[in-house]
């Protein structure tokens, strides 16, 4: 869903996007989408590092590597 919102670009920076695009709305939504994706892959990135840093969870996590394996030569 799209909403029509009004913005106000430096010249300068308008005159890149009519350079780069002859869409400026769709232009401007894909450069911000690509800085959402690049923003949620931080966040990912920092909470895998955070989560690897924890000691509750990598024990949490050695118990299930335990009960993966036991049993499957059986």
């Amino acid at each position: 869903m799209s909403k029509k919102v009004s913005i106000t670009l430096d010249e300068e920076v308008l005159e890149f996007v009519d350079r780069s695009s002859r869409n400026r709305s769709n232009y401007i939504n894909e450069v911000l989408l690509r800085e959402k994706k690049k923003s949620l892959l931080k966040e990912l990135e920092d909470a895998y590092k955070e989560q690897s840093e924890d000691p509750e969870f990598l024990e949490e996590i050695a118990v299930w590597d335990v009960a993966v394996g036991d049993g499957l030569d059986a």
